[in-house]
């Protein structure tokens, strides 16, 4: 088992009921929910507004938990490669609302936001993202839920917010993640 990192996302609605999804970078990423890493002796919920506002420039107000999720990886472990093992990741999923009618800063440029519709997500879409979309939409709250981080060859592997730091080969990339913030 690696080290535990714990790390935060926010299902972000707006009025009519989208959900904000962040792509980074370029080709063929996939759209997550806005997110990242904990600092130390900071709160959850306090880490989701920061990296939210971060990556999108949107403020929001965090309304529940919509649960806890644990990202797994393959059964009888993981091959470390360049990127090492997959990393043992919770990730605190938070409802939130944006606090304005438009963002309150500019987007990281690392980050194309969209807004969508939960019925109707993109097709490349974490498993992580729509975990927690459909159970937000759903009302769910408390929910403790283990979630791969790769789904296969089905075009929608990959599962950590944007700012958790998938390994490499699951961004479609090649270099180390931990030069880059």
């Amino acid at each position: 088992m690696s080290a535990l990192t714990w790390a935060v996302a926010a299902v972000v609605l707006d009025d009519a009921g989208r959900v904000l999804l962040c792509r980074q970078g370029r080709g063929t990423r996939r759209h997550a929910l806005p997110g990242g890493r904990l600092r130390p002796a900071e709160s959850p919920a306090r880490a989701a507004v920061r990296h939210v506002r971060a990556e999108t420039g949107w403020d929001i107000t965090v309304i529940d938990l919509v649960g806890v999720y644990h990202l797994t990886g393959p059964a009888g472990g993981t091959r470390a490669g360049r990127a090492g093992p997959l990393p043992d990741v919770l990730v605190h999923v938070f409802r939130a609302r944006a606090a304005d009618p438009g963002p309150s800063a500019d987007p990281s440029p690392d980050c194309r936001l969209s807004w969508h519709s939960p019925a109707a997500l993109p097709e490349a879409v974490t498993p992580l993202t729509r975990a927690a979309v459909v159970d937000a939409a759903a009302g769910h709250s408390g929910v403790l839920r283990e979630v791969p981080w790769s789904t296969g060859a089905t075009g929608t592997g990959g599962a950590a917010p944007t700012g958790a730091r998938q390994p490499p080969a699951q961004r479609g990339e090649t270099e180390d993640p931990s030069v880059r913030r």
